[in-house]
């Protein structure tokens, strides 16, 4: 594992939507207005091909059910390969760095319970 030992892998629940992440190049929220994580969750647990470096930033839109996306920012808390044959390469914990207000609450639907 490729990562701080000191991160609690249990402030990570895994996302139960599909996702698409991108370096953060520049700046993400022109229009709307973000704040700092105070509220769980705090970080999110997700697969994924492409390894990531731990402390790289990157953009996360997550496709919710109801065919709506929620964007935020997140920076790569840590990184696990994973077995050959599983779910995928890599499993990433991501730590949430700004999110929209209204889409916080719509994010808790979409991972998985403690």
């Amino acid at each position: 594992m490729i990562n701080d030992e000191r991160v609690d892998r249990k402030a990570f629940p895994r996302l139960l939507a599909p996702a698409y992440f991108t370096r953060a190049w520049r700046p993400l929220f022109s229009r709307r207005r973000t704040e700092p994580i105070d509220a769980q969750p705090r970080g999110l647990r997700v697969y994924t091909d492409d390894e990531a470096t731990p402390g790289s930033r990157c953009k996360l839109e997550i496709f919710l059910p109801d065919g709506s996306t929620v964007v935020c920012r997140a920076e790569v808390a840590w990184i696990e390969r994973l077995p050959e044959g599983g779910p995928s390469r890599f499993e990433v914990g991501l730590r949430l760095t700004a999110i929209h207000p209204l889409d916080r609450a719509r994010l808790l639907g979409v991972v998985e319970k403690a």
